[in-house]
Formats: structure tokens, C-alpha cells, sequence
């Protein structure tokens, strides 16, 4: 499919969430117990309380929430880059489904990112649940028989039919000696950014970079040249 499907119909795309609270002590008592549950389920360790967990938040959509979407759509061998980021989680969905509804409405349109099917689809579809936001035709896919689905997932498409691999974008861009996006920062460091450095533009910067990254390994895929560094465009 990757061969017929023009990319400038694909919307390259990555997110970063943190836990809906700084810390375990500030969730309401209801939510405590909920993560309490949560935790007995993921933890590894005797040490591992649940306040101690609650670092991991961030990857329940149920516990976490969106501070950062960039985006990225090729035209030309041109790269251009968006990003979506607000400590208003309810605003930046908000203008991120606008843009879906305004330009990706066509039944040939995808969304592409590493780990989008397990991750960054449905964590997104549910936050804007939960925040009273409809989704985008694309995103609604409740209804959908899966060849329905326009999804595309790099980390998929690298296992062959290997479905108990893990494969990290970083490891990707290793084999394939792309720049790597974890020069400055990885997802484990996002919630401290965001609540004890309260640097919301050095999130978005590192978003850019897992965009720009599965760009690549997506070209990779088709066999052809990667952007260059002079054609990636950052839009405001």
C-alpha cells in the first residue's frame, strides 16, 4: 500500500502527555484510588507504591493529558512542521481537530506515527473525549471494520508480522543513521520538563524531532532519499 499512497495524503504525527497531576498527593480521592488499582497492576517491584509510579501517569490516557501534538506533512520534498502545545490541554485539541476537519477530510488521508495504533491514536481520540470535543471523521473509528482504519504505524510496519516486537524510534534511526531525536531529551524526561522546568518549548522541540524522525524512517521504508535539513519548514 505504502508504494501506491501518495505522502503528501499522510499526516506525520507525534505527541507528548504527562500525568494530569504534578504529583500522586494532588489527585482527588477518587482518582487515588483508581491509580492505586493501576498500580498494583504495573508495578515490578515492593518499592513500586503507587506514588512512586505515578511518574508513569502520563501513558494512561485515564491519568495523563496532552501538553504537545506537532505534526508534519510533505509536499516536494518539502517537510513542513506544526506544532499544537498548550498547558490548556482542552484548547490545543481543540485547534488540532480544526485542522483535521479543515484539510484532512478525504476518505485517502492517513495518519502516520511509531506506535500510533497503541499510543497516539487512541490516546488522543480519548483526551478529546473527556474533554467534550467531537471527533474528526478520521479519528472516529468506533464503527470502522479495520481495513477501514487509516492508520499507519512505523513500528508495525517494521515487524512483519512480528507482533511481539517492540521496536523504539531511536533504535530505527540508528539502523537507518538518521539524526536521532533523543539528543536532548527522551520521553521519560517530559514530566519533569513540563512541571518542574515549566518549559513547555523545549517539549515542543523535542516533539518536532520524533516527527521528523518517523518522516524519515517512512522514506526509508519507500526506498527513497531522506528530507534534507534545508527543506524541513517550521510553521507557526
Amino acid at each position: 500500500m505504502l508504494y501506491q499512497l501518495p505522502v503528501e495524503n499522510v499526516l506525520f504525527l507525534d505527541i507528548e502527555t504527562v500525568p494530569i497531576k504534578q504529583s500522586y498527593e494532588e489527585l482527588p480521592e477518587n482518582f487515588k484510588v483508581l491509580w492505586d488499582r493501576q498500580a498494583q497492576k504495573i508495578a515490578k517491584e515492593e518499592e513500586d507504591t503507587p506514588a512512586k509510579l505515578f511518574a508513569n501517569a502520563g501513558l494512561y490516557s485515564e491519568f495523563g493529558k496532552i501538553v504537545c501534538i506537532s505534526v508534519g506533512f510533505v509536499s516536494n520534498q518539502e517537510l513542513r512542521i506544526k506544532s499544537f502545545y498548550d498547558d490548556d490541554e482542552s484548547r490545543l485539541l481543540e485547534e488540532f481537530a480544526e485542522m483535521l476537519n479543515n484539510y484532512f477530510t478525504s476518505g485517502e488521508h492517513y495518519l502516520c506515527a511509531h506506535n500510533g495504533k497503541e499510543f497516539d491514536f487512541p490516546f488522543i481520540a480519548r483526551r478529546m473525549i473527556i474533554n467534550q470535543i467531537k471527533l474528526p471523521d478520521i479519528l472516529n473509528t468506533a464503527v470502522l471494520k479495520p481495513w477501514q482504519v487509516r492508520f499507519i504505524d512505523t513500528m508495525e510496519l517494521w515487524k512483519f508480522g512480528n507482533f511481539r516486537k517492540y521496536t523504539s524510534l531511536n533504535l530505527l534511526t540508528a539502523v537507518f543513521d538518521i539524526a536521532t531525536p533523543k539528543d536532548d531529551i527522551d520521553g521519560s524526561d517530559v514530566g519533569t520538563v513540563y512541571y518542574e522546568d515549566n518549559n513547555l518549548e523545549r517539549i515542543k522541540d523535542y516533539c518536532q524531532k520524533d516527527v521528523i524522525a518517523t518522516v524519515q524512517v517512512y522514506h526509508k521504508f519507500l526506498g527513497e532519499d531522506l528530507i534534507g535539513e534545508q527543506n524541513i519548514v517550521y510553521t507557526t
